[in-house]
């Protein structure tokens, strides 16, 4: 079976499907991985093949004004205004990448196309005349009754609107779909079809596997959700050497274990502000710190017990902490979920508050921190909690012990390999 698996976003959306494309080669078959451009250099340390995208809504991320939004939670009548400029920003930047992705499928000998939501692979599937399958790398995507979408910030409903809940994601994607049709229609070469834009079902109306690469330790599982829905754990890149500079070995042999802060890819509208934030919350909870600047979200002065990188591979660094601060994306809590220690939320947007819910449910984490009420002394001690609350701390570790025997992407490549056998004989 050879597997075209297709993404676009940052590093969060690239590394899940960069390991299935590891368990996909180690169980002997073929991938190849299309996603932006920027992550090509991920790819060939993993030695997988590789196709790149343009990167396409990737532009955004520096943009004053977007980044003033995602600081804010999108709230307000700014933020909502800003959300709306932005999806009208995003169509011709979707259509570049479709453009590139149009082209590699033309190429591409696939016997399945695995993609995430936000990339409408599925005609590339009907173009190869072989299966889609979704990977959802959070839940929101497939509808139930069982609770609301996760993914919209919404309060409390009547059981009876759940369900209801989900046409609002289905809404989002469809706000894409005139880019969308003129890609199938003009470069595909594909008949414009009524329904092509559904990720749940294929042309003839019947389920398609969806891989939810998340565990359901953490999130809820819907009981209503079909058979082809399964829900396998999160898909962890296999351990690999890494060296750390010497800066941040002789840092993290000079005392005990440090906290680690990151927000990824969320950068705020002011990340000096941040940083001084940071480091004031480190001072008052008396702890040591490892702070990742990431995609400049957090620029901090220098301070004794604080030690600044670029980035290191989480599934490295993050078992040196006493704790993890993070934003909530999925990767970055599972790295801390797999890991064994407590985390501190401080989500932004999307899925984020979904997983910074889930985490303090599971006895991980202290209650969240939304971004707009972050300051160094909420900061300061929810970090104290983290690291001083024994039972949190036991409970993070045997909930990483958990995790890391589902092994997620085995599970994704067997559920792979059995359509595959099933498409061969239909």
């Amino acid at each position: 079976m050879r597997a075209l698996l297709v993404t676009h976003g940052t590093r969060g959306d690239v590394q899940p499907m960069l390991a299935l494309a590891v368990a996909l080669r180690r169980a002997g078959h073929g991938a190849l991985l299309a996603a932006p451009h920027s992550a090509a250099a991920l790819a060939a340390g993993q030695d997988v093949e590789f196709a790149g995208l343009d990167e396409g809504p990737n532009r955004l991320l520096d943009d004053p004004l977007l980044r003033q939004a995602v600081d804010g939670g999108y709230r307000g009548l700014r933020g909502k205004v800003t959300a709306v400029r932005t999806a009208r920003r995003i169509k011709p930047l979707m259509a570049d990448v479709l453009r590139d992705l149009g082209g590699i499928a033309r190429g591409s000998a696939a016997d399945v196309v695995v993609h995430t939501p936000t990339v409408p692979a599925q005609h590339v599937a009907e173009l190869l005349d072989v299966p889609a399958v979704l990977a959802a790398l959070q839940p929101g995507w497939v509808p139930t009754a069982a609770f609301p979408c996760p993914m919209l910030p919404l309060p409390r409903l009547p059981k009876i609107l759940n369900r209801a809940s989900y046409a609002a994601v289905g809404a989002m994607l469809r706000a894409y779909a005139g880019t969308t049709d003129r890609w199938r229609v003009d470069q595909l070469g594909l008949a414009r079809r009524r329904g092509g834009h559904d990720l749940l079902h294929d042309r003839h109306g019947r389920d398609r596997l969806v891989l939810q690469a998340f565990s359901p330790l953490i999130t809820p599982v819907a009981p209503d959700w079909p058979s082809t829905v399964r829900t396998t754990g999160f898909w962890y890149l296999p351990d690999t050497p890494w060296t750390p500079p010497a800066g941040l070995e002789d840092f993290l042999s000079d005392g005990p274990p440090p906290v680690y802060v990151g927000f990824g890819s969320m950068a705020g509208r002011d990340a000096a502000r941040t940083g001084r934030l940071v480091v004031d919350a480190v001072r008052e909870a008396g702890v040591r710190a490892v702070l990742a600047t990431g995609w400049g979200g957090i620029a901090p002065p220098s301070a004794p017990g604080v030690h600044v990188i670029d980035h290191a591979p989480h599934q490295w660094l993050f078992p040196w902490m006493s704790a993890v601060v993070h934003h909530g994306g999925a990767g970055t809590t599972a790295a801390a979920l797999a890991a064994g220690v407590p985390q501190v939320v401080c989500p932004f947007v999307a899925d984020q508050p979904h997983w910074a819910r889930c985490a303090h449910a599971v006895g991980v984490a202290p209650p969240p921190i939304r971004r707009q009420h972050l300051t160094a002394t909420t900061l300061g001690e929810a970090i104290g909690i983290a690291v001083h609350d024994t039972a949190m701390r036991l409970r993070a570790r045997e909930l990483g012990d958990e995790i890391r025997t589902e092994d997620g992407v085995t599970r994704a490549v067997t559920a792979l390999a059995d359509l595959g056998r099933r498409n061969s004989v239909d």
